[in-house]
């Protein structure tokens, strides 16, 4: 027996030990991705069920949102004058009223 066989081996060493997966784990892991995978279906939604109005009233509102903010009015009721409360706009940042 010599000296360098009862000196622990190099922390580098051990780290290269311990990241390489056997080839167990690695089936094993790519097994678990290719399950994930098959249970992902990226779902479309039909053209019929696209709400063409809501979508461009929703881009009006955030168009609206972003000339008030600009403004300086974002947080004011354009009816009363009165400001809109903080949780109102953080529940629906498009909201003109309180």
């Amino acid at each position: 027996m010599t000296v360098e066989q009862n000196q622990p081996e190099p922390a580098e060493a051990r780290a290269e030990q311990q990241a390489e997966p056997s080839t167990a784990e690695s089936a094993e892991h790519h097994e678990q991705i290719e399950a994930a995978q098959q249970d992902e279906v990226p779902v479309a939604a039909p053209a019929d069920d696209i709400d063409l109005d809501a979508m461009t009233a929703d881009l009006d509102g955030v168009d609206a949102a972003l000339v008030r903010l600009a403004d300086g009015t974002y947080w004011t009721d354009e009816v009363t004058g009165e400001p809109i409360p903080p949780e109102v706009l953080a529940a629906d940042p498009i909201a003109r009223r309180s």
